[in-house]
């Protein structure tokens, strides 16, 4: 059933990434299966079968909503921002791949950051900038 699937994923990801309630935890800026140790990611990922496996698509739905996070930041930084469509499962899950087994003491989100950063980045009009956070 769907029920059951869900539940069988949510012990999945809890199982691969560990979930605890730290007593006195320091406050975080970013959090998810980006920033896991790629000694560990490395060994989970498994590109080849694309978002049929709960790593994969756990990692690529965290990309999206971080690349899209940037987004805002970079819209209202320098008016431009990196076109969605550029940013696909298969090219996003070779790329972390990669990143992890050449560089195990490291994090996913360097991969991501650089990918982020070398992007072609889409020109926006300054209009089209916003701050949906202002204080």
């Amino acid at each position: 059933s769907i029920c059951a699937a869900a539940v069988a994923v949510i012990v999945l990801a809890a199982m691969l990434f560990g979930i605890g309630a730290p007593s006195q935890a320091d406050p975080l800026i970013t959090q998810g299966i980006g920033i896991q140790s790629c000694a560990k990611l490395a060994n989970d990922l498994k590109p080849s079968e694309g978002l049929n496996h709960p790593p994969n698509y756990l990692l690529f739905y965290w990309v999206q909503g971080y690349v899209s996070a940037a987004n805002i930041f970079l819209l209202n930084e320098y008016t431009n921002y990196v076109d969605m469509n550029d940013v696909e499962a298969s090219t996003i899950l070779k790329l972390v791949f990669d990143f992890c087994k050449a560089n195990p003491d490291k994090k996913a989100i360097s991969a991501i950051d650089k990918f982020i950063q070398d992007a072609k980045k889409v020109d926006a009009k300054e209009k089209d900038a916003f701050n949906p956070w202002e204080q």
